[in-house]
C-alpha cells in the first residue's frame, strides 16, 4: 500500500494516480474552496469613537489601526454606500507536500518526478449588506457552492450535496483577503493590538481576534470540539490597508468507540497584493495562500501533515449591481438537516493499531480528505471515487 501511494504520488499517470489526484482535489476545494472566518462580522455598527480613558492600550491602538484602515480604503461614507458588490477571478491550486513520521513527499511543480497536478479555474462572489453572499468556485472539474442568505449558512459539495454549516452566520474568509474592506474592518472590531512585525518589507502592526468559547461550542459537532480559531490581521504601517491575513483552528476528534483522541490543526496564511481603487474602494487585484494541514494523535509516530498552496487574481470587480435582490441568496431547496462541520468519522471496529498503520501507509488525502459520498447522490463519479471502502471519512467543511 505504501509504495503504490508513493508511485501516485511521484506521478499523475495510470489509473491510481487519477484516483489520488481526485482525492487531492477534494483536499484542495475542502480546504481551501470556502472557509469561513472565525466570528460574525460587525458590519452594521461603526466603529466606536477613539477614547484612552479606560480602554487597554491594545484594544485603543487596534481601534486606531482600524480607522486608518477604513480611511485608506476609502473612508467610512463610501464603503457603506456599496449595497452589493461581484467579484471575478482565477485561482491555482496545488498540494505542494505530505509528511509523516518517517518519510516527506515533495511535490516540486507542475512537471517531472514528484510532481503534482496544478489545478485551476475560476470563482465567482456577490455580496449584499446585511451578511448576504455567495461564492461560486469551480476547479479541476469540480465545483464547489457556498452562500448566506444572512441567517443561514450552506455549502455544497459533488460528493457531500447541501448541508448547513453549523454556528452563526460568519463572513466568506475569502472576503477579507482585500476584497471588502467594511466587513474586514467590522471583523476586526474586537481585535487587539498584539505587536509590530514587517511582511514582505513592509512595517506592519499586527491584530489578533480570538473566537469566543460560545462561538466554538455553536461550531463544534458531535465527536469534533473545536478548541480555538486565531485570525491575525497584518496591517501596513505605510499604507493603512492589510497585506497579510493569517487564521489557524485546531480540532478535537474523539472516536464514538472510545481510544485516543486526534487533533487536527488548520493554518492558512494569505499574503495579499497588487491594490487597486475600484470606483474609490480600494481592493487586493491577487494574492496567495499556504496552508499547513496538521494531524496528530497520542502516539509520536502517528502525525500527518500535507501543505497547499494557491495563488489567484482579480479579474472583474463592480459594486452596487443592478438588479440583484435577496432572491440570489435562497440557500438550495434540498440541504440536507445534518450540518456540515469540522468532522472526523472513524468506524467502531477500527483499532488505535489500525489507523496508526494506515496513517503511515496511505496517501495525505486518504487520512485527511477522504468523504463517504451519500448513496442518493446523482453524481456517480463522484460517488465511485468516495465509496471504495475507505476507513477514515474527515471532513474540512468550515
Amino acid at each position: 500500500m505504501a509504495s503504490a501511494s508513493a508511485a501516485a504520488a511521484a506521478g499523475p499517470g495510470g489509473s491510481a494516480g487519477a484516483s489520488f489526484r481526485r482525492s487531492d482535489l477534494r483536499l484542495l476545494l475542502g480546504v481551501m474552496g470556502a472557509p469561513l472566518a472565525p466570528i460574525p462580522s460587525k458590519l452594521a455598527e461603526p466603529l466606536p469613537l477613539l477614547s484612552i480613558k479606560g480602554a487597554p492600550i491594545e484594544s485603543s491602538s487596534a481601534q486606531y489601526i482600524l480607522h486608518q484602515y477604513t480611511a485608506a480604503s476609502g473612508g467610512y461614507k463610501l464603503l457603506r454606500s456599496v449595497r452589493n458588490a461581484y467579484a471575478m477571478g482565477k485561482v491555482r491550486m496545488v498540494a505542494s507536500e505530505f509528511e509523516t513520521a518517517t518519510r516527506v513527499v515533495k511535490n516540486r511543480g507542475p512537471t517531472g518526478r514528484g510532481a503534482a497536478a496544478v489545478e485551476q479555474g475560476g470563482f465567482v462572489l456577490w455580496q449584499m449588506a446585511p451578511d448576504m453572499w455567495y461564492v461560486e468556485l469551480a476547479v479541476g472539474g469540480s465545483k464547489v457552492h457556498a452562500g448566506s442568505n444572512g441567517r443561514l449558512v450552506w455549502r455544497h459539495t459533488p460528493w457531500l450535496g447541501a448541508h448547513a454549516a453549523k454556528g452563526p452566520v460568519r463572513p466568506l474568509r475569502r472576503v477579507l483577503q482585500g476584497l471588502d474592506p467594511l466587513t474586514t474592518a467590522g471583523l476586526f472590531a474586537e481585535a487587539r493590538c498584539v505587536g509590530e512585525k514587517k511582511v514582505n518589507g513592509e512595517d506592519c502592526f499586527i491584530l489578533k481576534l480570538t473566537a469566543d468559547p460560545q462561538t466554538l461550542k455553536l461550531r463544534s459537532e458531535g465527536p469534533a470540539e473545536i478548541i480555538r480559531h486565531v485570525l491575525f490581521g497584518y496591517f501596513s504601517q505605510r499604507t493603512g490597508l492589510i497585506v497579510q491575513i493569517e487564521d489557524s483552528h485546531l480540532t478535537r476528534i474523539q472516536p464514538h468507540a472510545g481510544g485516543d483522541a486526534v487533533y487536527w490543526e488548520t493554518t492558512i496564511s494569505s499574503a495579499l497584493e497588487d491594490y487597486r481603487a475600484v470606483e474609490g474602494i480600494m481592493i487586493a487585484h491577487s494574492g496567495q495562500s499556504a496552508v499547513t494541514l496538521f494531524g496528530f494523535g497520542e502516539a509520536a509516530m502517528s502525525h500527518t501533515k500535507t501543505r497547499m498552496e494557491e495563488a489567484w487574481s482579480i479579474e472583474e470587480v463592480a459594486f452596487n449591481v443592478p438588479g440583484l435582490s435577496v432572491d440570489c441568496f435562497i440557500p438550495p431547496a434540498d440541504i440536507r438537516s445534518g450540518s456540515v462541520g469540522e468532522a472526523c468519522e472513524l468506524p467502531p471496529s477500527q483499532s488505535h493499531g489500525e489507523r496508526a498503520r494506515a496513517g503511515a501507509a496511505v496517501h495525505p488525502s486518504r487520512v485527511v480528505a477522504v468523504e463517504r459520498a451519500h448513496a442518493s447522490h446523482h453524481h456517480s463519479a463522484n460517488a465511485g471515487a468516495g465509496g471504495r471502502g475507505e476507513k477514515i471519512v474527515w471532513r474540512v467543511e468550515v
